[in-house]
């Protein structure tokens, strides 16, 4: 009867122990998809932050590209209100004021975004207002270049802009971007970001991709092979067709 109850003991005990032990594994599981979760809205906030900047200057190209005009007014401090008011049109979210339901990754990483923003724009100040000279080559994906590398600089997330024919060598894709890129290029319509864990679940990468509009064509469209404002070769692209990627890696160990 002694052995039984000591027995009876030790199965009571192993059973708490296991049942323990799956309340760890199940809150385990649930902290890290919502980590996961959280990483992939993290990086939805940051293209859109980085787009709408490519979108601020694009309207700016105007003034910016204006021979004739020195002092363009197109400040840092300008270009964050544009950016911050575009973000909020988009968004519904205050950069200024960061809503309590926005993750916590995305309120550390996206004032270092702007931030990295107006640092690009500080530096080009001398060029944007500079008279005598229209074109400028400050350009929506010049910005993005640029700002994409200061982030990364940074910050623990790599960002950069990213395409199969780089005009800058610095945004050559790498074997995974390839890949992604070659992928959305053979198909027919237009496609939203492209989210995986890699590397066993400790790398989240997003390619969101960037195809080319009307505007894009004075440069990138026909004929192709002839020289456009900037000294490089069109592409000979049409209204529609992949221009390349914003692609984001983010370690799951990222704070």
């Amino acid at each position: 009867m002694r052995y039984n109850g000591i027995l009876m003991k030790r199965h009571a005990c192993l059973f708490v122990v296991l049942n323990l032990v799956h309340v760890l594994l199940w809150w385990n599981m649930g902290w890290a998809q919502t980590r996961q979760k959280e990483s992939e809205q993290t990086a939805q906030y940051l293209t859109t932050l980085l787009n709408v900047g490519r979108l601020i200057v694009e309207r700016h190209q105007p003034l910016i590209n204006d021979h004739q005009k020195g002092d363009k007014g197109f400040t840092p401090e300008s270009f964050e209100q544009h950016a911050v008011d575009e973000f909020f049109r988009q968004t519904s979210i205050d950069l200024r004021h960061p809503p309590a339901h926005l993750p916590d990754l995305a309120k550390e990483l996206l004032p270092i975004l702007l931030e990295s923003s107006k640092h690009v724009v500080a530096d080009a100040q001398l060029v944007i207002n500079q008279r005598g000279i229209g074109y400028k080559n400050f350009i929506p994906a010049t910005f993005g270049s640029q700002t994409a590398r200061k982030f990364s600089n940074r910050s623990q997330v790599k960002m950069k802009q990213t395409t199969l024919n780089p005009r800058n060598l610095k945004n050559t894709p790498d074997v995974y971007e390839e890949e992604v890129l070659k992928r959305l290029a053979s198909q027919s319509t237009s496609n939203g970001p492209v989210a995986e864990w890699v590397a066993g679940g400790k790398t989240l990468r997003v390619l969101t991709p960037i195809y080319y509009s009307q505007d894009c064509l004075v440069c990138h469209g026909s004929p192709q092979g002839i020289l456009d404002i900037s000294g490089y070769p069109r592409e000979g692209a049409r209204e529609g067709d992949l221009a390349g990627a914003i692609s984001i890696q983010i370690p799951a160990s990222t704070p």
